[in-house]
């Protein structure tokens, strides 16, 4: 079958379909070369004829965006089966077959019917096959061939990322890289112009240009000045076709936006300056500022101020506000107007942070002069002294002059000055002061353990203008004088032990004194002399403001004394000296060897009898295992039997267990229950062998109805009677088993308990007919029967 393509609609193309017509293989793909084969009715011979060769096309054109009203002709299929007669017909499937693309099933035209879109789908693949319309049979196997949409120019290029944003440093060199833009054009590449795309600049010139093909946007004009323009908006086109007439275009915008860089020093508005400050400014506070203007901006413009000479470089300091970039002036020293009237200053601002790049626009700093000129001010009094420390001894009478404060009129008319304290707090209650004078007097009496120290304040006002006060704070130290007596440092619980040694140290007590060190902090221990001596302890000064309280008996009894009481007499090293008296409580204790205390309390009759609670605990856990002894060993008494008869062979021996199946009866010696388990094959009735019967045996002979006629039930009657009346029988009971099978049975007894009496006449020669499974049993039964013949 040959594929044949027609579609040579524009004059472009037109040497393409010759291409296609006479050299489509190359082109297009592969070839395939179909062989014509007759096939005859089952049963003739297959007849071959000369194969015809054709060229078959594997590829066809259709053109996007069609708009036509007549179906779009894509291609012709033709076999070389096809005589021209209508017998052959053209079938296609595959992607599109039948709503996007049909086919004249007579001549195999294929038309496409709907407009098509190459950026959606770009090629579809469709199956072609040739059949013969009677017979429903294909002529030649199936073949498939591609349509390829072929491209129009219908896609403008875009920019996907636009508008743009982008900045570059001012002052950069001619031709430096601004940003790269690129379009996007949904045409194919791959065929004509339609996708080749061209960059120009609409708007911006000249200060920037575009690079047609590659659209890197780059600088036009050296030393681009940001103080100068810092915005530009720049117009880009992108057009294909490669830029000819007809193509489509596409714009962006790209914004662009000039960094600063440190290319202006800073310049200071003025070269001379003059600033008023009153002499009454304060130290540490801002009396001015000044400013240096930079064109930069950010860091760029970042300055320092310093004053680099002049007479008031001692008395005034600069600083930098960072955010406004301003010099702060500021007052080291305080100013007097009848002093100095004026001073001169030489303030220098330069950038913090320099491009080396630019240091031929400097130097990127600048040097001003500033005067300030010092205002007279009427002036508070001044002290002489900042503050003030006085002393005064706490037993002081009212009255005492504590100190004297001095002030002065700092102005050139020196007027009189007023001194008074403001009452303000309640310590400013405790002294006065002499209007004139300034001396300062107490006014009520001091306690220095209650308060050590006074802070008060006073004032000074010129007589002449009450309104200007100064103020300077005065403090007064209380001194202290030996008022108090020493106490012991705490309330101490003495315990000494029962079994204490003599000379041992039980307690080390410590004293306390609110005076300070000077009359307190020399401690003397004693026992109080007017007393007798202490038998039991004595107290021992440590020379370190300490004293140890030591025992002088070998051995404390609780039951005899359980408290003492040591009189202590306790001395300060002030002048004069200070005592005081305080009586110590001593408790006896009993103790552990290892010095810890057990317990205080006499009243415990057994902790004074010397046992200790883990002796008491030992001592009732062995009481009751004793008494637990003692039940145990008269139980046991109690339930022990001793048997009232010993004979050689126990009646407990009776008890035997059988572990086989047949046979077990022959070995005991103990018992025969033969009679017990099959009545009728007992020849006699045997008595019990463990005790010696003193009644007489039954008969031995009975006749054989009467052994046939016994009962099982009557029989342990018969035996459990005797053995109640038997006075010979032992006084425990005695196990005996009867594995009773029942009175006969009419079908017969399957027991081999009567195998050793009786025989059967039971045939076993069938077993062998039962399996290899029963092969074992039927031998041993066939020489039972064997030597049962014999």
């Amino acid at each position: 079958m040959r594929i044949t393509s027609t579609s040579c609609i524009c004059p472009v193309l037109v040497c393409l379909c010759f291409v296609q017509r006479c050299y489509g293989t190359a082109h297009h793909g592969s070839i395939k070369v179909t062989r014509n084969q007759t096939k005859h009715i089952e049963g003739e011979t297959e007849v071959h004829h000369r194969p015809k060769r054709g060229w078959v096309w594997n590829q066809f054109f259709v053109l996007e965006e069609h708009m036509g009203p007549d179906p779009q002709y894509v291609g012709k299929l033709h076999s070389n089966s096809d005589k021209g007669d209508g017998s052959v017909k053209y079938i296609l499937t595959g992607e599109g077959a039948g709503t996007i693309f049909i086919i004249d099933d007579t001549t195999g035209d294929i038309h496409s019917t709907k407009s098509l879109d190459r950026e959606q789908k770009t090629h579809y693949v469709l199956h072609a096959q040739a059949i013969d319309r009677r017979t429903n049979k294909p002529l030649e196997p199936e073949s498939e061939f591609i349509i390829k949409v072929q491209d129009i120019n219908d896609n403008a290029p875009k920019f996907t990322d636009g508008p743009y944003i982008v900045t570059v440093p001012e002052m950069s060199e001619m031709g430096t890289s601004v940003l790269q833009v690129t379009a996007t054009d949904a045409d194919d590449p791959t065929y004509g112009n339609s996708a080749r795309v061209v960059y120009s600049i609409l708007q911006g010139q000249p200060y920037f240009s575009v690079d047609p093909k590659t659209g890197v946007i780059r600088t036009a004009l050296h030393n681009m000045d940001r103080e100068a323009r810092e915005h530009y908006s720049v117009v880009i086109q992108a057009k294909d076709m490669a830029g000819q007439v007809g193509g489509l275009s596409g714009s962006t915008t790209v914004n662009i936006t000039l960094t600063d860089v440190n290319d202006n020093p800073p310049r200071f508005p003025q070269k001379h300056y003059q600033l008023y400050v009153p002499e009454s400014a304060q130290v540490g506070s801002a009396v001015g500022k000044i400013k240096a203007n930079d064109a930069d901006t950010g860091s760029n413009a970042d300055m320092k101020y310093t004053i680099i000479n002049g007479d008031g470089s001692g008395v005034f300091s600069i600083s930098t506000d960072k955010e406004t970039r301003e010099g702060i002036l500021s007052l080291k020293k305080p100013l007097n107007y009848e002093k100095k009237k004026s001073y001169t200053l030489n303030i220098e601002g330069a950038n913090t942070h320099l491009d080396f790049r630019f240091s031929h626009l400097g130097p990127f700093k600048d040097v001003t002069m500033l005067k300030v000129i010092v205002g007279d001010v009427d002036e508070p009094p001044l002290f002489t002294m900042p503050s003030y420390v006085m002393e005064v001894y706490e037993n002081a009478k009212i009255g005492t002059p504590v100190g004297t404060v001095t002030a002065h009129d700092p102005d050139a008319a020196n007027s009189l000055v007023r001194y008074f304290i403001d009452h303000n707090t309640e310590e400013d209650r405790y002294f006065t002061i002499d209007a004139s004078t300034g001396t300062i007097k107490t006014a009520k009496i001091f306690d220095r353990e209650e308060t050590p120290w006074y802070n008060i304040t006073v004032a000074a006002s010129e007589i002449d203008n009450p309104r200007l006060v100064s103020h300077v704070p005065v403090g007064v130290r209380i001194l202290d004088v030996n008022d108090n007596p020493p106490e012991l440092a705490r309330d101490y619980d003495i315990v000494v032990c029962e079994n204490t040694k003599p000379g041992q140290v039980i307690q080390t007590i410590t004293a306390t004194d609110k005076d300070n060190s000077a009359n307190g902090a020399r401690f003397h221990f004693s026992i109080d002399e007017g007393l007798s001596l202490n038998p039991n302890f004595t107290l021992r000064n440590n020379e370190d403001n300490t004293a140890s309280i030591l025992t002088r008996r070998r051995r404390y009894s609780r039951t005899t004394q359980d408290i003492y009481y040591l009189p202590v007499l306790i001395s300060d090293g002030g002048v004069p000296p200070l005592s005081s008296s305080s009586t110590l409580t001593i408790r006896v204790c009993a103790c552990e060897r290892d010095g810890r205390v057990r317990t205080c309390h006499a009243e415990a009759f057994l902790s004074s009898a010397g046992l200790s609670t883990g002796a008491l605990i030992a001592i009732l856990l062995c009481v009751v295992i004793l008494l637990a002894i003692v039940v145990l060993f008269i139980t046991l008494r109690r339930s022990k039997k001793e048997p009232l008869i010993i004979s050689e062979e126990d009646v407990r021996e009776n008890v035997v267990t059988y572990d086989d199946e047949g046979g077990g009866e022959e070995d005991t010696e103990a018992f025969d229950i033969t009679a017990l388990r099959n009545p009728s094959a007992a020849e006699e009735l045997k008595y019990r062998r463990d005790v010696r019967p003193e009644v007489k045996p039954l008969s031995r002979h009975h006749p054989s109805s009467s052994l046939d006629s016994i009962d099982v039930q009557e029989f342990i009657k018969q035996r459990l009677a005797e053995a109640d009346l038997d006075p010979s029988v032992p006084p425990y009971d005695s196990l005996q088993t009867y594995a009773y099978e029942g009175h006969r049975s009419e079908a017969g007894s399957i027991s081999s308990l009567d195998s050793a009496t009786t025989h059967s006449d039971q045939d076993y020669n069938y077993l062998g007919d039962w399996g290899p499974e029963f092969k074992k049993l039927a031998e041993l039964y066939g020489e039972i029967e064997s030597e049962r013949t014999t």
